[in-house]
């Protein structure tokens, strides 16, 4: 989908993907899989309930945290969901992931293959039965700690009941195998448009925003969710698999196959996960303070597009000295050989289509200066519910424009004030920054450029001094939790050392756009039908 709401001759001629108007866009093994991923063991009873058939939230608003269970209660099923507003079923309640092991058993693109998933995880609850977001492939076994479970297909979520129920406050593990699907995708009709398996001429990239992390693995799917992973993935001899973090281990099995495992190193949401599988190069360099810095590239396309990837270092040196320290152990760029029309902030490697490095230049820092910035605020510093999503495409598009705006691209200012003219339109459209009102309505234009423009005018408002020093405190004070609007504007206020809830509340909820602090001449286009 493009969408561009600037009025520059610049952005006026973009090609057809979206583009910076809004954004182009975080144990034991199943089976080892020292061998083909087997699917038989221990028994499963499998069934499903009609697609839609969802159950209402058994405790609307659970997440997966300290319990409302008093000590001792009977066991009783987790929530199919946190609650979230705009996607109730993401996420489940009555438990906390601790840890998630990936192993695919990958053959050729394109084409089912063996997968398993194991998780530890402790109850927050005493549960009698739990769900996992867990959407098409074929399943075949689920165990808990080691014994055949009932697991039911319940739309989009994995009932899952265990031989016995689960105190509150225990560990457990579960193991699920199944045959996944590299083909499988759905679509939006916002920024993402397609998200899940991105198939590339030899292998795949990973789409997993907003939710389709179960499309590729059962999972706790909600943005304010994290765990660590391990991942296992198995190739042919002559493709490589990377994924987010370290690379701990690349073994080559007698039957030629290579098994690659890598080690997340911090925790990351579900969305966050990157698995890439082809032909790759691997470019490495070093960042800031000897940061690791290690691009991943398609192999006919290294050359084409080093110029770009090679300002990498660069973008995080200015990004530092406005945010602060890098949260995360390692950095680098995913080229996509694919037609992806957006890029994501996939945690530790960014996945950028390979359109956005072999074009203009000012577009391609534009984008990369994005997706970076989105490990300050929206990988490390996560949302809290959907609705907070302002906080972190919002944060990722200021910077975004903040730096093109001294290295080539058009006015900081212009760019504010395009979108200010438009903001009327977007809220009627698309709901407030904090509001989306409607799912379909997250990743539309008011959540890029239309919530920078609300730090924008925090920065009219308090002076450039104060508004770097709540910045630098946002990323800091939250650095690895999740939080939400409330949160940012109490931060805002304390450094600033004055109420700004009156300031920000219709910046953010209203139905209109409020004056922006120091233009008054700046006005804004009446709306249309």
């Amino acid at each position: 989908m493009k969408a561009s709401f600037t009025r520059s001759p610049r952005d006026s001629a973009r090609r057809g993907r979206p583009r910076r108007g809004f954004r182009t866009r975080r144990t034991a093994l199943a089976l080892a899989l020292a061998g083909a991923v087997g699917i038989t063991g221990a028994a499963v009873l499998v069934g499903a309930l009609p697609y839609g058939g969802h159950r209402s939230p058994a405790h609307p608003g659970t997440r997966a945290g300290p319990s409302a269970a008093s000590s001792g209660a009977a066991p009783s099923p987790g929530a199919p969901g946190i609650g979230d507003p705009l996607l109730p079923l993401d996420g489940n309640g009555g438990y906390t992931v601790r840890h998630y092991t990936l192993a695919f058993d990958w053959r050729t693109p394109r084409t089912p293959f063996e997968a398993g998933t194991t998780i530890s995880a402790t109850a927050t609850q005493a549960l009698s039965r739990f769900d996992l977001d867990f959407a098409g492939n074929t399943l075949h076994t689920v165990t808990v700690d080691g014994a055949p479970a009932t697991a039911v297909r319940d739309g989009d979520e994995l009932v899952v009941t265990p031989a016995k129920p689960i105190p509150r406050g225990s560990t457990f593990t579960v193991r699920v195998t199944y045959t996944a699907d590299p083909t499988q995708r759905r679509h939006r009709s916002d920024a993402i448009a397609h998200y899940g398996w991105v198939p590339t001429p030899d292998g795949t990239v990973l789409y997993p925003q907003p939710n389709g992390a179960k499309m590729i693995f059962p999972a706790n799917d909600h943005p304010s969710l994290r765990a660590p992973v391990t991942f296992r993935i198995t190739t042919p001899a002559d493709l490589s698999a990377v994924a987010n973090g370290r690379l701990v281990e690349r073994v080559r099995r007698p039957d030629g196959r290579v098994r690659w495992t890598y080690d997340s190193e911090q925790p990351l949401a579900a969305q966050l996960v990157q698995v890439a599988i082809g032909k790759f190069a691997f470019a490495e360099s070093t960042g800031p303070h000897g940061l690791p810095v290690r691009d991943v590239v398609p192999d006919g396309l290294v050359t084409d597009t080093e110029a770009y990837r090679s300002l990498t270092p660069g973008h995080l040196a200015w990004l530092e000295r406005r945010l602060g320290p890098y949260p995360f152990s390692r950095y680098g760029v995913l080229v996509g050989d694919t037609d992806l029309p957006v890029a994501l902030e996939t945690q530790s490697l960014s996945l950028v289509p390979r359109a956005d490095l072999l074009g203009d230049r000012v577009d391609a820092e534009r984008n990369l200066v994005h997706e970076l910035t989105h490990h300050w605020t929206g990988d490390s510093v996560a949302i809290r519910r959907w609705s907070d999503l302002w906080l972190s495409e919002g944060h990722a598009s200021f910077y975004e424009r903040l730096y093109s705006d001294t290295h080539g691209g058009d006015s900081f200012e212009a760019a504010m004030r395009a979108a200010y003219e438009q903001h009327d339109q977007w809220r009627h459209d698309d709901g407030a920054p904090a509001e989306p009102g409607t799912e379909p309505s997250l990743f539309k234009q008011m959540r890029y450029d239309g919530s920078a423009l609300v730090l924008y005018a925090l920065r009219e408002k308090v002076g450039e001094e104060t508004f770097d020093r709540i910045e630098r405190s946002w990323v800091t004070k939250y650095r690895g939790r999740a939080v939400g609007t409330r949160d940012f504007v109490a931060l805002a206020s304390e450094v600033a050392g004055e109420d700004l809830n009156a300031f920000l509340t219709p910046w953010l909820y209203g139905a209109h756009t409020p004056p922006m602090p120091g233009h008054p001449d700046w006005q804004v286009d009446p709306v249309q039908d």
